[in-house]
């Protein structure tokens, strides 16, 4: 915004910046929260409504719009409760009765204000005169909402600036003086002219200038950028791809339902790479009557290619028992059982949390498969988990997620790289156990849903080098459909958003000799 600099310092007075005056802390931060705003609650109807200072004697203002106090419990939740945004936000929705485009609004606002996140928050800083994060949760909270109005959407300014206002009547009610400032700051500008005003130059901090511009913490900018062998360019329009809203993905389970038959009864389109997937146009998944039937299941196409490679990997004699060694939530070993039973073969899934392993249960309920709840390190030690015994395993390691930022826009603000050191060490223990599980010329497929190389590359060779099992790298790139672009020198194969349109799934497949 044009006009004579503000003199360095807070911009504005306490009881207009979301503090409370006197210098206190801001409500919310310490001790009570308002009324309506603690752990879990729901906000009460008049909460939503006009603004009851001074005994209700002010004249009441607009309610806030159904669509916009959705987007804000969503993200309040997230940020106050450690929710998670696709959890939460339909449940949100379906307590409200939100559908069709009011309910497509809430949720661009709820996942894009948490996609946008880093960005809005620096752009928040300056407009305030003063760091984001000492204002007022609440409050805090539906400026980013309304920042995201302002710099990402066709909402007009005035629309967004007075329904922020209000949003932070009902939160915050002494702080709607301060919150109308800082939005009209923040609409003096453009999204690019923040970023030019505010990122560190291209030529001499790269990192820093793609973290602003696209919103991704500076080490995950750095990670993806060494993945993709240190091209900037690349790392840019991953980045930027990751900010894009992604389609639902279905697999139509073989044998249960043909993928073109469900694309037909879904209105969608059929995958482009994976034979099973069905891509949704729009709507909520959960009401699909094939899912409720057990004949697909919400999987990402990039899950499904790794776990089909799995199956379709050539292998010299017995094929009837495969394993699953990290089932949970059961997306895969749904894919892996449906497989199995047309081939006479059974999976048995290892899933080590309790509430997890009845997910895996239900995912795969009619399929040849087995549920156990253990952990899958104890190979050789459990009698069901027996060594060398099975033909195909699979290793779907946890991991810090990276690979689906798009999906869960809040996990680039979570995880740190302090996360890695206890993860790849699990990784390596779970592949190690799959290594002695797999039989003698079977099979063990390595997946993650991350890009970083210490959870694909690292974990890989040193899993192998250290197990003590005599195994060979098979080239991964075969198994895959083909004609799919940028799969690289092998033998182990990323997928990309970018390039592929899944989530970034690394494969590695490993013969034991």
């Amino acid at each position: 915004m044009t006009g004579p600099e503000r003199p360095a310092g807070d911009r504005f007075p306490a009881e207009r910046r979301g503090e409370r005056p006197g210098g206190g802390p801001p409500t919310g931060e310490r001790g009570e929260r308002p009324a309506g705003d603690r752990r879990g609650e729901r906000p009460t109807q008049g909460r939503w409504g006009g603004d009851r200072r001074e005994g209700g004697r002010r004249p009441a203002r607009p309610a806030v719009d159904l669509p916009r106090q959705i987007a804000y419990e969503a993200v309040a939740a997230v940020h106050r409760d450690d929710a998670y945004a696709n959890l939460v936000l339909p449940s949100l929705l379906r307590d409200a009765g939100l559908t069709g485009r009011d309910a497509a609004f809430a949720t661009e606002l709820t996942y894009g204000t948490l996609r946008h996140l880093g960005t809005l928050d620096a752009i928040l800083t300056d407009a305030a005169g003063r760091d984001v994060q000492r204002i007022d949760p609440p409050v805090r909270d539906a400026l980013r909402i309304g920042a995201y109005q302002l710099l990402h959407t066709r909402v007009p300014a005035h629309a967004a600036v007075s329904s922020t206002v209000d949003l932070v009547r009902a939160v915050g009610p002494g702080a709607t003086g301060f919150a109308n400032a800082v939005l009209r700051e923040v609409a003096g500008r453009d999204a690019d002219a923040w970023v030019a005003k505010l990122a560190p130059p291209m030529e001499s901090d790269p990192v820093g200038h793609l973290a602003l511009a696209y919103s991704h913490p500076q080490w995950i900018v750095r990670a993806f950028a060494e993945a993709l062998g240190g091209d900037l360019g690349e790392t840019a329009r991953l980045l930027i791809e990751d900010n894009e809203r992604p389609p639902v993905h279905l697999c139509a389970r073989p044998g249960l339902a043909d993928p073109v038959a469900l694309a037909d009864e879904v209105g969608g389109a059929p995958g482009a790479f994976s034979p099973y997937a069905v891509y949704l146009s729009g709507g909520a998944p959960g009401d699909l009557p094939a899912l409720a039937e057990g004949r697909a299941h919400v999987q990402d196409e990039g899950s499904q290619l790794v776990a089909n490679a799995l199956a379709v990997a050539p292998l010299d004699g017995p094929d009837g028992r495969w394993l699953d060694l990290c089932a949970g939530p059961g997306g895969k070993s749904g894919l892996l059982g449906a497989l199995a039973a047309q081939r006479d073969a059974r999976l048995t899934a290892v899933e080590v949390a309790e509430h997890r392993a009845r997910l895996v249960a239900q995912a795969t309920r009619g399929l040849p498969v087995t549920v156990l709840n253990t952990d899958g390190r104890t190979v050789g030690a459990d009698p069901k988990l027996p060594e060398a015994h099975f033909d195909r395993v699979l290793v779907d390691a946890p991991c810090t997620g990276l690979g689906s930022l798009r999906r869960r826009p809040e996990s680039r603000w979570r995880r740190e790289p302090s996360d890695l050191p206890p993860l790849t060490r699990l990784q390596r223990e779970l592949l190690t156990a799959a290594l002695r599980a797999v039989r003698p010329g079977g099979l063990v497929a390595y997946v993650t849903c991350s890009p970083h190389t210490v959870e694909t590359h690292v974990t890989v060779t040193e899993a192998a080098r250290r197990s003590g099992v005599p195994v060979d790298f098979v080239d991964a790139r075969p198994l895959l459909p083909a004609g799919m672009p940028g799969l690289g020198d092998g033998p182990t194969v990323q997928l990309w958003p970018h390039r592929h349109g899944t989530d970034a799934m690394f494969l590695a497949m490993l013969r034991r000799t």
